[in-house]
């Protein structure tokens, strides 16, 4: 779900999160660039393709990419109307049989098996979300010698003028705490922020701050 905050989409308690994102996309033809997120092609130059699962994929921008460079990918988001439009993205991009399209409100389900990558880009949402606890599965996720690699924002946009207060932003360093992750057993290869440029809704020039925490789990001793 890249960039799931833009917007200002207000939700109550009788909303179901699958139908908030279903709505949120039928309200446009196209939500997103259905480009990579840089962070995503810049963490996982070097890697040598196997097995990913992308959390929160939306029209697939992502998993088509790492499809596209030999991974075999999961790919899963919550509204069955982006992954719809993401199947379609696959198979003009020709790698519908590189991609498994799956259905998941990651607070109650996750994608079952073991991933050399795990992937959660820009995992907000203005609606209720067990965060902390779909990334301590995330972690759970990754084989020996994997990667995970977490990406999100520090705020909303400057051009946002009714932010929602109950949306959680964390740094770098408390989203790394909360995975609670066992001692000796992963690497810290990144805990950082960094400015993104994009442009706002008038067409200026701006820039917002992300971050980027990607750990190795050391691989079993032989």
């Amino acid at each position: 779900m890249s960039d799931h905050t833009h917007g200002t989409h207000t939700t109550s308690a009788a909303d179901s999160a699958e139908a908030f994102w279903d709505d949120r996309y039928q309200q446009s033809g196209r939500l997103w660039s259905g480009e990579p997120n840089a962070a995503l092609v810049r963490e996982t130059e070097g890697l040598a393709p196997g097995s990913a699962l992308d959390l929160g994929c939306g029209e697939g921008g992502d998993a088509i990419w790492l499809a596209r460079q030999g991974w075999r990918v999961t790919a899963t988001d919550i509204s069955g109307v982006a992954l719809g439009r993401a199947a379609e993205h696959a198979a003009r991009a020709q790698v519908a049989d590189r991609v498994d399209w799956q259905r998941h409100d990651l607070g109650t389900s996750f994608p079952a098996g073991g991933y050399d990558l795990v992937s959660a880009q820009f995992l907000h949402s203005l609606h209720e979300m067990p965060r902390e606890q779909i990334l301590r599965g995330a972690a759970a996720a990754v084989t020996d010698g994997g990667t995970l690699l977490i990406v999100g924002h520090m705020g909303f946009p400057a051009w946002e003028t009714e932010p929602h207060p109950g949306v959680d932003f964390p740094s770098p360093q408390k989203v790394l705490a909360a995975l609670d992750l066992p001692a000796g057993q992963w690497d810290v290869l990144v805990c950082d922020t960094h400015e993104h440029a994009l442009t706002a809704p008038d067409g200026e020039p701006s820039t917002r701050t992300n971050y980027t925490v990607k750990l190795r789990r050391r691989p079993l001793d032989r």
